[in-house]
């Protein structure tokens, strides 16, 4: 089963397994991770779930669609050249060991 490391905003980390073909988000959601809150449930609807994506596993993920793309661009935190929705990374064993940051929770 592949694993996601989540690093808090405080630096405190989780590793999570996965099940194949889970996203980030719904690993993370069922692991009750704070910081990602998916109000769209993995719809690609809403960017809640949003990640930095540690730039050494940036070029393993697919291309970002314009849907994604466009939903980055009204993000809570600011966006940044790795942000990602973690809906829309699926993970496979090529995932195994992913590092990425959460933003940290604006009110």
């Amino acid at each position: 089963m592949p694993a996601i490391t989540f690093i808090h905003p405080d630096g405190k980390s989780d590793r999570v397994e996965t099940s194949g073909g889970e996203s980030a988000m719904q690993a993370a959601t069922r692991h009750g991770l704070d910081g990602i809150l998916a109000e769209c449930g993995g719809n690609a609807m809403c960017a809640t779930c949003h990640v930095y994506v540690d730039e050494s596993w940036l070029a393993r993920l697919p291309a970002m669609a314009d849907d994604e793309d466009a939903l980055l661009d009204g993000t809570a935190s600011e966006r940044r050249p790795n942000s990602r929705l973690s809906c829309q990374i699926k993970m496979t064993p090529e995932l195994d060991g992913i590092v990425v940051k959460l933003p940290v929770r604006q009110v």
